[in-house]
């Protein structure tokens, strides 16, 4: 016997006018909804979409003005008839309780009432409005395609299928958010893929029990492995073809829908450095690249403390005319070394946050403006020191040397806490941050992997991507700590060489 207190649960009515007025009253009569009356085979009949969801072209074209001249006689079974009358338009299913209509009408499928059956039709009709495939804005590439995710969920399922055109490509689908009833796909290679890493994905999945999930970050905190630490452990790209690439070594792809940014897991630190490029590249060209982002990134960690280290403990470590310059500069500043830093740290993190938020035509120009007015201002005004403002810049431009947005930001976070450890033990108090530091990413797992995978623990059959990049033909395997079926991904005799016809004449030339 149903619960009469739950409304999802009540048949559908055989009269179509007492369904339309259910829908009115439980969408407070919505303006967005609209109503098409129609008649079938001697019956009367009611079309029910949600204006800018559903396309009104493919409702008026293929169903409402040729449906009375298609059928004009009376049949056996009216709904059947129209059944297989709306079966052009797609993805057509019948209808019999009231939680299957709400689903159906608000992801932008169309209701189609018949009088005197107590059931309906539901068919797809999404036609809204949504945003082109243009260039990415955060991840750019040189060499690289130019095509980003959308906002649009089968826009971004398409763009990794024309990349990885093969069946094993496996796609699953769920809804998130009790109010937003967000759709999730869960996108693997089947026999690449590790499945208890899927397992693992779909259980903290299914654990998640919110009103709304409005997008990719909310993924992000729901479901990693450590919340309390500032690195990141998942990664996230709007570039398909980064994706596709994460696909093929064995992770798995969640694809958010209402955000141009797809989650893959597991992620592992060493993966924040590379960058699109390093794949389109020479190999030589891809590693020093590399090990230069890997550089900037220490910088970007420990530029300012190593300032506040030597000027306050370890003067005896920098060259004496060096020295002597900084001493002349700080010689008129009011503040000491760390109050110093402290000030042009937080000041330049003000800016590039203003610069973010302001609008795109001023929002440069007050970031660049700024900085160079306040600096040399606070240099006039003896706040700081010339060397001060060149220490913070360098440490800036650094800072946006690292690909990944949430790597940066890590960076960012953790450069304070050493400035501090260095105003207080100088070097020492660096290097106990640093041994810390590294003894907290060795504790990091990305679900069950551990985080500074290859590296700690060190497997040598796996130093084909981290500090150097291995030519393609050389990159034979997968990484083992990730995949656990399919690993070859390069044949045998991949290397290049010159034409074997090239090689016959040139011995004979010689002999």
């Amino acid at each position: 016997m149903q619960d009469p207190g739950k409304p999802d649960e009540l048949p559908i009515h055989r009269d179509y006018k007492d369904n339309i007025a259910r829908i009115k009253e439980e969408y407070g009569n919505s303006t967005d909804i609209s109503y098409r009356e129609f008649k079938f085979c001697g019956s009367r009949g009611m079309a029910v979409y949600i204006d800018g969801l559903a396309s009104n072209n493919m409702i008026s074209d293929f169903f409402i003005e040729t449906v009375s001249e298609e059928v004009r006689d009376m049949v056996t079974d009216c709904f059947q008839q129209m059944f297989d009358f709306t079966a052009g338009l797609g993805n057509v299913e019948t209808i019999i309780n009231w939680e299957e209509i709400h689903d159906a009408i608000l992801v932008g499928n169309t209701i189609f009432f018949l009088d005197g059956y107590s059931k309906a039709i539901s068919a797809e009709t999404k036609g809204w409005e949504k945003r082109a495939i243009s260039e990415p804005s955060t991840q750019l590439s040189i060499q690289g395609p130019k095509d980003s995710f959308t906002e649009t969920l089968r826009t971004n399922t398409a763009l990794i299928r024309r990349r990885i055109k093969s069946p094993n490509l496996w796609i699953e689908s769920m809804k998130l958010g009790s109010v937003t009833q967000t759709d999730i796909a869960i996108m693997y290679i089947k026999g690449i893929a590790n499945e208890k890493i899927i397992g693992e994905v779909k259980e903290r999945l299914n654990r998640i029990n919110l009103d709304a999930v409005q997008g990719s970050g909310y993924l992000e905190q729901l479901f990693e492995d450590q919340t309390w630490t500032p690195f990141p452990t998942t990664h996230h790209s709007e570039r398909p073809d980064v994706i596709s690439s994460h696909l093929l070594e064995g992770r798995i792809a969640l694809v958010v829908d209402g955000t141009p940014f797809v989650v893959t897991v597991p992620a592992l630190f060493i993966q924040f450095f590379q960058a699109p490029d390093d794949y389109y590249a020479r190999f030589d060209i891809s590693t020093s690249i590399r090990l230069l982002r890997i550089l900037a990134f220490f910088i970007a960690l420990i530029g300012p403390a190593a300032y506040i280290a030597g000027t306050t403990f370890h003067q005896e470590m920098i060259p004496t005319t060096m020295a002597i310059a900084i001493a002349a500069q700080r010689e008129n500043v009011p503040f000491p070394a760390f109050f110093e830093a402290l000030i042009m740290e937080v000041t330049f993190e003000i800016l590039r946050e203003a610069g973010l938020r302001l609008p795109r035509a001023v929002g440069q120009a007050v970031s660049i403006v700024g900085a160079l007015v306040i600096g040399q201002a606070a240099v006039q005004a003896g706040f700081v020191s010339p060397v001060m403002v060149i220490v913070v810049s360098i440490t800036a431009i650094a800072n946006f040397s690292t690909p990944v947005f949430t790597m940066a930001i890590a960076a960012r976070l953790i450069r304070f806490i050493m400035m501090g450890l260095a105003t207080i033990l100088g070097f020492y108090g660096i290097m106990l941050g640093i041994m810390f530091m590294t003894i907290h990413l060795c504790s990091l797992r990305s679900f069950g992997v551990p985080y500074m995978m290859p590296i700690a623990p060190f497997n040598i059959r796996n130093q084909q991507d981290v500090f150097i990049r291995f030519p393609i033909w050389a990159m034979k395997n997968r990484p083992m700590f990730i995949s656990k079926g399919n690993m070859a991904r390069a044949g045998e005799n991949q290397k290049p060489g010159p034409p074997k016809q090239d090689e016959d004449q040139s011995s004979q030339g010689e002999s």
